[in-house]
């Protein structure tokens, strides 16, 4: 049809129009007018059908240039590179962002990346300047180790800041959701915070209040904060969460996060999942040690080891089967199929298992302080059975579980929902 239709078109008007054709042009339009009047007065019967496409043609133009243009909210979101938590409990707000229709830009690098890829393959990704904070092999040492990383801290917070003001220049963004990145806010640019540690635990009470004056000093320099938890006193972080001053601008307790959703109706198929997850080298000694008492344990047991886009596997056994990585539905899947869960007490981790309502065994990583704060309130509140890197012994780690009076709370954790929708609307 369209080739008779450039035969015509050469034969009655020869112009060049044709490569308009589709698309919401009155010019367009026009020309189509006037080489179906040239056929008509060329009283080429043969032609007549052709007629009705280009009139047709025309009607579709012009339904395209009344229809309202299409506008898309444009969203950066940064997790930080810290262990694999951050960039997990993102993915339930950029699957609502685009959902939503938005158009969602993500900054991440290293095995964050590797794991957003994995869940959103489409998206644009774009590289950023990454903290690489190193973690000691002794507990006793974490604190120094940490103090001694604090310029590198903030050099990268400079690096960031430095990061996106280079971007913005070449990129059109609505908003910013930066996830414990301090450096991605902009004047110009409404920029959100998520933190659930408003108040970062320290070895020392006057050490703890000054994080806390660096803390919110960054904090306010964003639109506003939102802040993954309850805001009642039945909560996830406790005191984390939930400090006496809060920051000066609008804070949002948006409810707890989890991309993972409970399966009821589902058989055990594994007595023992092991989610491995967190800086080096702690996942790896705390890997080594689970590994060494594995080999002993009778009953089924899977070990995912945290690691996405790893290419070295281990070998597993009649009892124990072994995963680098696991994307989001299989993880669901395992975590629904097993009677209980050993997993760091990393505050992402935290929310899945209370969101699944699953009994489990939380190891902190040694010296991070707060993860430890978070397992022994978990455990107060009758969520988890706390246990020590150090110590830690699988058999007797179960049989404490086994005896442990669970009272898993019922979060629903969809509250986020509306207020992201909230937030795109004022945009």
């Amino acid at each position: 049809m369209y080739d008779r239709l450039f035969t015509l078109e050469t034969k009655y008007y020869p112009t060049d129009f044709l490569c308009t054709i589709g698309q919401p042009q009155p010019l367009a339009d026009l020309q189509l007018v006037k080489v179906a009047v040239k056929i008509i007065k060329n009283n080429n019967n043969n032609d007549i059908c052709l007629i009705f496409f280009i009139f047709i043609l025309i009607l579709i133009n012009a339904i395209l240039f009344l229809l309202p243009k299409k506008s898309y909210i444009t969203v950066l979101i940064a997790p930080l590179d810290w262990g694999l938590g951050h960039a997990t409990r993102c993915i339930p707000l950029i699957n609502h962002l685009l959902q939503s229709g938005c158009k969602v830009i993500i900054a991440a690098e290293g095995l964050q990346k590797k794991l957003l890829k994995t869940e959103f393959p489409t998206v644009i990704f774009v590289n950023i300047p990454c903290y690489n904070i190193k973690y000691t092999r002794v507990k006793r040492f974490f604190s120094v180790k940490v103090v001694l990383q604090l310029p590198k801290i903030f050099i990268t917070i400079l690096r960031e800041k430095k990061w996106l003001d280079r971007f913005l220049q070449n990129n059109k963004v609505d908003a910013i959701i930066s996830d414990n990145r301090f450096g991605l806010f902009h004047r110009k640019v409404t920029s959100v915070f998520i933190t659930h540690q408003l108040l970062v635990k320290a070895p020392f009470i006057l050490f703890e209040k000054i994080i806390q004056k660096i803390n919110y000093g960054y904090i306010n320099r964003f639109s506003a904060c939102w802040v993954p938890d309850e805001k009642g006193s039945t909560n996830l972080a406790g005191v984390l969460s939930h400090p006496e001053k809060l920051p000066q601008i609008k804070v949002n307790y948006i409810g707890g996060i989890s991309r993972l959703e409970r399966q009821d109706e589902v058989a055990k198929k594994y007595d023992v999942l092991i989610i491995l997850s967190g800086p080096e080298p702690q996942r790896t000694l705390l890997e080594t040690k689970l590994l060494k008492q594995l080999v002993d344990f009778k009953g089924k047991a899977l070990l995912v080891r945290g690691l996405p886009g790893f290419s070295e596997s281990l070998s597993g056994t009649m009892h124990l089967k072994i995963q680098n990585h696991l994307p989001a539905k299989d993880l669901e899947t395992a975590i629904n199929e097993s009677e209980y869960i050993i997993s760091r007490s990393g505050y992402t981790t935290v929310m899945d298992l209370c969101k699944l309502k699953k009994k489990s065994i939380l190891i902190p990583t040694p010296g991070q302080t707060e993860q430890e704060y978070l397992a022994a309130h978990l455990q107060k509140q009758g969520w988890c059975v706390a246990a020590s890197q150090e110590n830690f012994s699988l058999q007797k780690s179960l049989q404490k579980a086994q005896k442990f009076n669970y009272q898993l709370p019922d979060l629903k954790m969809e509250a986020y929902k509306e207020i992201l929708d909230d937030f795109l609307k004022s945009i």
